[in-house]
């Protein structure tokens, strides 16, 4: 938690669920990913977090975007981006969603299907494409790997394909998984992807760009490389495959640039023990839960720092649930989670490094709860 948003919260008491989000802490964690990737263009995907105040600070800083929809992009050209700083990166669009990106000046587009490469060259004539090629995403807490990608020798077919279609194939793309803890992650797939894109150039393919999708991890409940590392990783691996002939490198954060900027404050609603003996489970139900922007909480995947007014009382294990009448809304049973035994009804929580994918997970309205509230710094 970042001063001004401790301020904040100690000063305001805003009503909560809330989520608080420092911009200068944004700003910080895209200066340092610039500076581990100095020859990197950062494409900031937008889905991690839409919020004007945060797209407008990362327009001014000179961003580019990496967006999931036609509406990411309205959000992107209202903040003041250019159109060619904004890729299409999603490889799944409706015909007329490519129809409206490209209308709106938007020209770099993301496929990886023969179907998809079809309706890109239909609806955005001309337009550069990039492959997303299918990697391991061992060591992410987050898989992206079983819905995106497609194999090496696909990728070579369509890219030459590509040009037949009278599109750009500019280049391609992986990811190696959301909260990727490890930097050899990145490294084994440049190795992976690094023998198609010098074929695809001996072919005669206008080859040029490497996007490196994003993964940075945020600093959750257990320590995590500082970034320096996978900028050191990622490097290390270009050189050691395009030696001085390197390609454009992207790389597509979005947990590492909003991550830790953002806290959730909660209230506890309810501290019981259902069975009524001392040995049975404590739970404590909070007035947020999945359906409320903690949807990374499935399976238990991401962890987030949890801090009370209590930190100095004696703990015991809990078991953590929202608010809502779901059976599945629980949020920690079996990660060792625990809270201060005078915790109770009407105890405010924080949920630290939710800056990332919780103002977009909220639903707008499961069980009458609306989603919760915004405050940019």
């Amino acid at each position: 938690m970042t001063p001004k948003i401790a301020n904040f919260l100690r000063d305001n008491r805003p009503a909560t669920p809330c989520l608080v989000v420092d911009v200068d802490q944004v700003e910080r964690n895209y200066r340092a990913l610039h500076k581990a990737l100095p020859l990197a263009q950062i494409h900031y995907a937008v889905k991690a977090n839409p919020a004007a105040p945060v797209l407008e600070r990362l327009v001014g800083l000179g961003s580019n975007f990496d967006a999931a929809s036609f509406e990411e992009i309205q959000v992107c050209l209202h903040a003041g981006a250019a159109p060619y700083r904004i890729s299409y990166g999603n490889t799944i669009k409706k015909p007329a969603a490519i129809r409206a990106a490209f209308e709106a000046g938007v020209r770099v587009f993301a496929f990886d299907s023969g179907e998809e490469l079809d309706k890109i060259a239909r609806c955005a004539p001309g337009s550069s494409v990039y492959c997303r090629i299918l990697v391991g995403n061992e060591g992410a807490d987050w898989p992206l790997s079983d819905k995106f990608g497609t194999t090496v020798e696909m990728a070579r077919e369509l890219m030459l394909r590509a040009g037949t279609l009278g599109l750009d194939a500019c280049g391609l793309s992986f990811h190696v998984g959301s909260q990727q803890t490890e930097t050899v992650a990145y490294q084994a797939a440049i190795g992976h992807v690094a023998l198609l894109f010098s074929d695809l150039r001996q072919a005669g393919v206008n080859m040029r760009m490497l996007n490196c999708g994003g993964g940075f991890p945020t600093r959750y409940r257990d320590e995590v490389p500082d970034i320096s590392g996978f900028g050191t990783a990622i490097m290390q691996a270009m050189t050691r495959h395009f030696g001085n002939d390197l390609p454009n490198i992207v790389v597509e954060p979005g947990r590492f640039i909003v991550g830790d900027a953002g806290v959730v404050s909660s209230e506890v609603v309810l501290v019981s023990r259902r069975g009524g003996a001392s040995t049975d489970p404590r739970w404590v139900y909070l007035d947020i839960g999945r359906f409320g922007g903690l949807a990374e909480t499935e399976g238990e995947a991401i962890r987030y720092r949890i801090t009370t007014s209590h930190e100095t009382d004696e703990d015991g294990p809990v078991i953590i649930a929202g608010p809502s009448c779901d059976g599945v809304d629980v949020l920690y049973a079996n990660s060792g989670y625990h809270l201060p035994l005078a915790l109770d009804c009407g105890d405010r929580v924080e949920l630290l490094a939710t800056g990332a994918y919780v103002s977009t997970y909220a639903s707008q309205g499961f069980n009458g709860f609306p989603p919760l509230t915004e405050h940019y710094l």
